[in-house]
């Protein structure tokens, strides 16, 4: 890719996440970094006082900096800042960090040297990838603390991945043939003072939750066969008749799905029920409202990924350097609460329709817990108390983030975004929903079992034998874990993207 400053869609963050997309500056990214430098050079032979370029930082901003001294600032910026803790990100995580911030730096409106961004950029292209703790940003002037730890490694300090070690940077940044370099005035602040953290750890997340969302429709329509439930609450007039997008699309999965499946039609006349249960009945209102959510989360991404996130900002067209709010994380820390709910709820619904396949007073018939010998095998009663202990815990990462404030920096940062904390908890979040889909898989393939030898529609077999290809048959009691997470890696690689969409 190209970067220079536009739109990173986040179809592409998994694919520069793994290094496997080629990234270089364009010629007129290059042109724009140039004269955004070219303003800062001119206010330093000016003598005017501007922020991040002669003074120091934060609550000490009114401070005036000599022109001797202006080097040491911005080194001493980066050494001070790098004070992050915790479990480093992932490697994953921190490559697409480096290539978001060069993305911010192409607009040319952060007045960073070419060359300083290229050597920035010079760590994805070589595979250097920073040690980054993962705790320590509060979101306000960006990621501070976890972007100084990847300015730290330009500097020729701090540490850099090597397999699954960590080796001293300046050793790695001369087998790699890239030379430290020496920050001029406001690069420091340039290199810290963005949102690119969260950003990224918050995007792949997200990425992956969609995933999660589509797999879920998967589950929900294979339950509702193995329950013996009705398709007619799917239809288009229900549907239309309250447009929400997301209804509309899971609606039209769901009914792709059930079509022409011969469990379906073996109860369509004689059945006494009226209606459907609400965790079946519901399924695309509850889907919908998900999907729709993290659609909202994706367009606050993809929005942040083309955005100027520093401070000051530089303008070259005007001539201008404006102090302003670009990097405060409020934008993503909201984007990212909302989609830590809607996984919640999500999540919910699934265990519903999980305990309704294993609950005897609920299943239609099917044995109690899907057992083949119930008493004497337990069947999935613990997936289903799997299930409702990643529920619990998903439930307690849905409270936002973003409603808690801290002071810090002396007052002068006196309301702080916590979108960090938000994209931590999204990450986590997903890998929990994930799992609670897998077991609702898990049972709802285990109930399709017990109505054969009627069959699933030709729609929805495949991704039955896909669940199969993770979770054999229970035809006697044994471990399920490793299977389970088996599947629910799966749902998070993408597994079933491919499946139910109309054509």
């Amino acid at each position: 890719m190209l970067v220079e400053g536009g739109l990173v869609p986040l179809s592409l963050f998994p694919a520069i996440a793994r290094g496997d997309e080629p990234a270089e500056f364009s010629e007129q990214a290059s042109e724009r970094m140039a004269k955004g430098r070219s303003v800062v050079d001119q206010v330093l032979r000016s003598g005017r006082t501007v922020y991040g370029v002669n003074t120091g930082f934060g609550r000490l901003s009114d401070t005036g900096i000599g022109s001797g001294d202006l080097e040491q600032l911005q080194s001493n910026l980066i050494r001070s800042h790098a004070c992050g803790v915790g479990e480093p990100l992932s490697q994953e995580e921190t490559r697409l960090v480096l290539v978001l911030r060069a993305n911010v730096f192409a607009t040319g409106g952060t007045g960073i040297r070419p060359e300083t961004a290229r050597t920035l950029l010079s760590l994805y292209t070589s595979d250097v990838i920073p040690v980054v703790p993962s705790l320590g940003s509060v979101g306000a002037s960006g990621d501070l603390a976890p972007l100084a730890h990847i300015a730290l490694v330009l500097l020729g300090e701090g540490q850099v991945w090597s397999g699954e070690g960590r080796v001293p940077a300046l050793g790695a940044l001369q087998r790699a043939g890239i030379a430290p370099i020496r920050l001029a005035p406001k690069e420091g602040l340039s290199l810290v003072n963005g949102t690119q953290v969260m950003l990224a750890v918050g995007g792949l997340a997200l990425a992956k939750a969609l995933r999660v969302a589509r797999a879920a429709d998967v589950a929900a329509a294979i339950s509702v066969d193995a329950l013996l439930g009705t398709d007619a609450a799917f239809c288009e007039e229900v549907c239309e008749a309250r447009p929400h997008r997301g209804q509309a699309n899971v609606g039209a999965r769901l009914r792709h799905f059930m079509a022409g499946s011969s469990i379906r039609e073996s109860h369509r006349t004689g059945d006494s029920r009226v209606q459907d249960a609400y965790s079946l009945r519901c399924s695309p209102q509850v889907h919908g409202a998900v999907m729709d959510t993290l659609c909202f989360a994706r367009f606050a991404v993809e929005t942040e990924s083309r955005s100027l996130t520093d401070n000051p900002l530089v303008f070259p067209e005007s001539n201008r350097i404006v102090s302003g709010g670009n990097f405060h994380g409020a934008p993503l820390a909201l984007a990212f609460d909302h989609a830590r709910a809607a996984l919640a709820v999500l999540a919910s619904i699934c265990e519903r329709r999980t305990d309704r396949l294993v609950n005897p007073d609920l299943s239609e018939g099917l044995p109690p817990f899907l057992a083949r010998k119930p008493g004497l095998e337990s069947g999935l009663m613990m997936p289903h108390v799997l299930s409702a202990a990643l529920v619990n815990e998903l439930r307690t990462t849905a409270h936002p983030a973003s409603v808690d404030n801290t002071s810090t920096s002396g007052g002068k940062e006196d309301h702080v975004s916590m979108g960090m904390t938000s994209a931590l908890l999204l990450r986590r979040a997903v890998e929990l929903a994930a799992r609670v889909v897998a077991v609702e898989m898990f049972a709802a393939a285990e109930g399709l079992e017990h109505r054969k030898p009627l069959e699933p529609g030709p729609n929805l077999a495949p991704a039955v034998r896909t669940i199969r290809d993770y979770i054999p048959e229970l035809t006697a009691d044994r471990s399920t874990g490793p299977e389970i997470e088996a599947l629910s890696e799966a749902i998070l690689a993408g597994v079933f993207d491919g499946f139910g969409d109309p054509p």
